[in-house]
């Protein structure tokens, strides 16, 4: 009786001794090193995994980073103290760049901009958009409907009680996915210092301005002629500043007719 149960439990021992020294040699023979660097730039970096530097995470961002595909400055969350952090690691030197801040530019709300139909369908930008460009008489505003909140991380974007996005500067990382998501592109990047913004992103002529929205840009120019320092940039019926020269002395937002540039 025993005879019969030693052999096979011997024999399953002897084999699974055998696979198990197999296995152990095979994963020492086919071992696929990793760089150390790697984890030491995991590390560097937020954690946040938003996926805003377009890698899945922190982990696909620092693997990248170490083989050379992608920047060490290429997390926008982390800003220029983790670029510093990371290109430390890589033995790499970069130069500080100073930290942007998303930024609405549209001030058409409820009280100031007309709407052209009412709108009852689902409750986001890039639906309502489909159909007519959005509910709202200016094809080119914000239509307050949420999708650049939804996509935020860091819940750094509102709608407002007269239904406009704004962004709120202290939780803002710069992480861009609001930017990207917005079906109008009135979400834009600018660097945080700024104090002076166009809030308007409307390319049509000042006449059909006027009929639509209270606080938009009808390229009258008189920002372009203000400005001391020649800042300002005109085209396609909109003033646009050049951030490199802007020093915020405010004479433009002193003299806009319509309101359209702001002071933050």
């Amino acid at each position: 009786m025993w005879e019969q149960l030693l052999f096979p439990v011997l024999s399953l021992g002897g084999l699974s001794f055998i696979f198990g020294a197999g296995l152990s040699l095979a994963s020492r023979k086919f071992v696929v090193e990793t760089d150390p660097r790697i984890e030491e730039v995991k590390d560097a970096l937020p954690g946040v995994n938003c996926g805003a530097c377009g890698y899945p995470g922190c982990d696909g961002l620092a693997t990248a980073i170490v083989a050379g595909k992608a920047p060490v400055d290429a997390c926008p969350v982390g800003g220029t103290a983790v670029a510093k952090n990371v290109s430390a690691i890589m033995g790499i030197y970069i130069e500080t760049t100073e930290k942007k801040i998303a930024q609405v530019i549209c001030r058409g709300d409820c009280e100031k901009a007309i709407d052209k139909y009412q709108y009852e369908g689902i409750a986001d930008c890039v639906a309502a958009s489909m159909l007519a460009d959005g509910n709202k008489g200016c094809s080119y505003g914000c239509l307050g409907l949420g999708t650049c909140v939804r996509v935020c991380p860091f819940d750094a974007i509102h709608i407002t009680k007269k239904g406009i996005a704004e962004v709120d500067r202290e939780k803002c990382t710069a992480c861009g996915l609001c930017v990207k998501a917005c079906p109008k592109n009135i979400i834009e990047l600018i660097p945080m210092s700024s104090q002076v913004l166009v809030a308007c992103n409307s390319k049509d002529t000042g006449r059909i301005v006027r009929n639509n929205c209270q606080v938009g840009c009808i390229g009258c120019r008189i920002c372009v002629k203000t400005c001391p320092v020649d800042a300002f940039i005109f085209e396609n019926n909109l003033a646009r500043i050049d951030y490199n020269k802007c020093t915020n002395c405010e004479e433009c937002v002193k003299k806009c007719p319509t309101n359209a540039i702001i002071s933050k």
